[in-house]
């Protein structure tokens, strides 16, 4: 009886459940999918006793809130020294000049950077090698010979392959080397000018003799320095007219890298960069270098002249305004060729703009900068360096190159301070070993030491000891006048000193406020 209810059950039940899956299912096909849900609104799906809100879209506050407290990736930027980097070397070594391969052993004498840090400090050792000898040509020779030098030195290659850091690392590089220089100056401009004529022309004269004094102070302590004996030695073996030729300590060569040399990277956050680029605080000195040799004889008024930045500039306190390698922009404002009869040359430069190394821009890129920000900031650099002018303050130079700065920062060549001296000693020693006096009835010839120092004037050792030996008045006359001849013309007559600042020449540049250019 009760299988009899349930079997007639089962079958109406059945029939009262159908329409009811299908409004079911129909519902669920009208709702849009869960995970469409979640994603427009939450990250994450919603728990079941979460409210609405939480669920909301951010509103632009909150979208800006978010921006600011997003962390910026530091930008990374390479250190690394491009080719053509100059390495200032300076030898510690004597070396002979024989044979090429004889070793050359050096300090680096200036630090070099890559962006604003020391990548080769001062005092890292350099070494290498005589490359090559030259042969000494025909007409140098003769020119030699005829001054009284029969060995003339020769003509030599050095190149560096090695650099050994302080802390031990050596550091495998090519290099071509310029060639060196004995003894290098450091010639630095005076700043302060001074109104009126009067003033001026008292500051001159008494400069004229400050600088008086100051050689002779200069010759007096090189005279009783140590070493006395040393200099005596090295200045009659320059006199002797056999002798021979040794690469002196002392001697600065200048060596550029032939291909980049890679130090790791670094990284920079944006304030650490923030101030890169601004203009640099007024009375700031640059430690830059020549990007190509300037000279009086070629170069004219407008003459574009470029120059690297060596040493990153800093702020008062102490925020990185422009990197190692940033380029100074400048031109010629005056030049004045060497002329005949021992006029020398003269040449003024001046840098008017800057621009920010490679690197530097790169790293500003990767911090990702908003694009109306970097544009006002650019505009308003660019009215900024055209504010400003940068005069040269100082510069290393040979100082066989006999050259001085005004307060101006021009260059100029000088003559020397003995010139007029030498000539005025030489034609007095001619004079000297021509004179003769008759008496009673005898003719008086000049004595040995006159016709030695005859002799000395015209061929040096070789003619002093060729006019003592041979005893003869027409022979002393004759090397005298000969030297009397040359130094009038070397000193007087010939055409003057040409101003040359080679390629590589340090040089500190003063940035001011800017002033009316030289007319």
């Amino acid at each position: 009886m009760y299988l009899t209810r349930i079997s007639w059950c089962l079958p109406l039940s059945l029939l009262l459940c159908i329409p009811a899956l299908g409004q079911t299912a129909l519902d669920a096909a009208q709702a849009p999918p869960p995970s469409i849900q979640n994603i427009s609104a939450c990250d994450e799906a919603p728990r079941e006793d979460a409210s609405i809100s939480l669920c909301a879209p951010p509103t632009s506050a909150e979208e800006s809130r978010a921006a600011e407290v997003a962390p910026i990736v530091p930008a990374t930027i390479p250190l690394t020294l491009s080719a053509g980097t100059p390495l200032r070397i300076a030898v510690d070594q004597r070396t002979r000049i024989s044979h090429a391969g004889e070793v050359v052993h050096g300090k680096v004498v200036e630090t070099v950077y890559a962006f604003d840090q020391e990548v080769i400090p001062a005092g890292s050792v350099a070494t290498g090698r005589v490359k090559s000898i030259a042969p000494v040509s025909g007409v140098r020779r003769g020119m030699a010979y005829a001054n009284g030098d029969f060995s003339p030195f020769h003509k030599y290659e050095v190149t560096f392959d090695m650099v050994t850091l302080p802390d031990g690392k050596q550091l495998p590089i090519t290099t071509t080397v310029t060639p060196g220089t004995a003894e290098v100056v450091h010639l630095v401009s005076n700043p302060a000018k001074q109104k009126g004529l009067t003033d001026r022309a008292k500051t001159e004269a008494k400069g004229k003799i400050q600088e008086a004094k100051a050689q002779a102070r200069e010759s007096w302590d090189q005279l009783t320095a140590p070493g006395k004996l040393h200099r005596l030695k090295d200045f009659l073996l320059a006199q002797s007219p056999y002798r021979r030729q040794y690469l002196q300590p002392g001697t600065r060569f200048v060596a550029d890298l032939d291909s980049p040399l890679a130090f790791g990277e670094t990284t920079r956050t944006s304030e650490q960069l923030a101030a890169v680029g601004s203009e640099p605080v007024p009375d700031s000195t640059l430690k830059a270098r020549l990007v190509a040799e300037v000279s009086s004889a070629t170069a004219t008024r407008g003459t574009p002249v470029t120059a690297i930045l060596t040493e990153p500039l800093y702020s008062p306190t102490h925020q990185l305004i422009l990197p190692a390698d940033s380029r100074l922009i400048g031109e010629v404002l005056k030049a004045k060729a060497a002329r005949k009869l021992h006029h020398n040359g003269e040449l003024r430069v001046v840098f008017e703009r800057i621009e920010t190394s490679e690197e530097a821009m790169h790293a500003l890129a990767q911090l990702q900068l908003q694009a109306d920000a970097q544009a006002e900031r650019s505009q308003a650099q660019a009215e900024r360096s055209q504010a400003m002018i940068g005069n040269l303050e100082g510069v290393e130079v040979d100082r066989r190159a006999n050259m001085q700065l005004d307060d101006e920062g021009g260059a100029r060549a000088t003559d020397s301070k003995t010139r007029y001296l030498s000539t005025g000693l030489a034609v007095m020693l001619a004079a000297a070993a021509s004179h003769t006096e008759a008496e009673r009835g005898t003719t008086e010839t000049a004595g040995p030491g006159v016709r030695t120092a005859a002799g000395g004037s015209g061929f040096r050792l070789t003619g002093a000891l060729l006019s003592l030996v041979a005893k003869s008045t027409p022979v002393s006359m004759a090397i005298g006048a000969y030297g009397a001849s040359m130094s009038i013309y070397a000193n007087f007559l010939s055409r003057g000193h040409d101003v040359i600042l080679p390629k590589d020449t340090p040089l500190e540049i003063g940035f001011g406020p800017p002033h009316a250019k030289a007319q």
